[in-house]
């Protein structure tokens, strides 16, 4: 008779930094564009230990690698993942973020932080970098306890790309990439109020506006890429060979 197969523990002894760059291979990552600083290091160097399952792009420039990543997540459907060190370097990062939430594109920003210990005290090359883009985010983490890494990890996927897509900031103090911690890699997620369905326009709303093309002399349609991310690009294209006429 064979012996029963043994359960694979769910927790691990693993750094911050490691729970976090395996966590994006969880995830399906495999870009990631990072330019590193002394307060993203350790997650730079656990970016080396994953190489041969996530590829890093080193841009000149923070701000270019954010819309590298933006662009990657447009060509490819998938979320785009950029990685910054504190202060100057994830300030960097405002002007793309801000253009993923307007465009609606799924963006994971990773930006280093200064210990816990000293947030708050102006400390060398610190910025509240949670408290500049709280507006231009969808949502946004200030990771306090190594603990919770793999259940924000797991959430900042999840809303970065179901409802309305858009960025997600995870903010990471170095002391935090240092720790380590028993990992419970099923951990599950905490998003009270957050259902991930796409909102969908009243009925009488889209009956108000066929009409209004339909009494237009000359129409013009004006689309943005939420058809593509949508994807409605047939029913667009449908919708351009309809002579007015035919609108009900």
């Amino acid at each position: 008779m064979a012996a029963a197969a043994i359960a694979k523990p769910t927790t691990e002894l693993m750094s911050g930094a490691d729970i976090l760059v395996k966590s994006l291979v969880d995830q399906g990552v495999e870009v990631v564009f990072a330019y590193p600083g002394g307060a993203s290091m350790p997650m730079h160097q656990a970016l080396t230990r994953y190489a041969d399952k996530l590829r890093t792009i080193l841009p000149r420039h923070e701000q270019g690698g954010a819309f590298a990543a933006q662009g990657y997540a447009r060509s490819t459907g998938k979320p785009g993942v950029v990685f910054a060190t504190s202060g100057p370097g994830a300030t960097n990062l405002v002007t793309a973020i801000a253009d993923a939430k307007l465009d609606s594109i799924p963006l994971i920003a990773i930006t280093g932080q200064v210990p816990t210990a000293v947030i708050g005290t102006d400390a060398f090359q610190e910025t509240p970098i949670v408290e500049v883009c709280r507006g231009i985010t969808k949502h946004h983490y200030l990771v306090t306890d190594v603990k919770d890494l793999p259940r924000v990890m797991k959430e900042a996927f999840f809303i970065a790309t179901t409802g309305r897509p858009g960025p997600v900031l995870i903010d990471m103090p170095k002391n935090i990439q240092n720790a380590t911690s028993l990992v419970d890699w099923d951990a599950p997620m905490h998003l009270p109020g957050y259902k991930g369905e796409m909102k969908k326009a009243a009925p009488e709303a889209i009956k108000q506006m066929a009409a209004a093309i339909k009494l237009a002399k000359r129409p013009v349609i004006y689309a943005g890429g939420g058809v593509i991310s949508g994807n409605a690009s047939d029913e667009l294209r449908e919708l351009s060979k309809r002579p007015a006429s035919l609108w009900r």
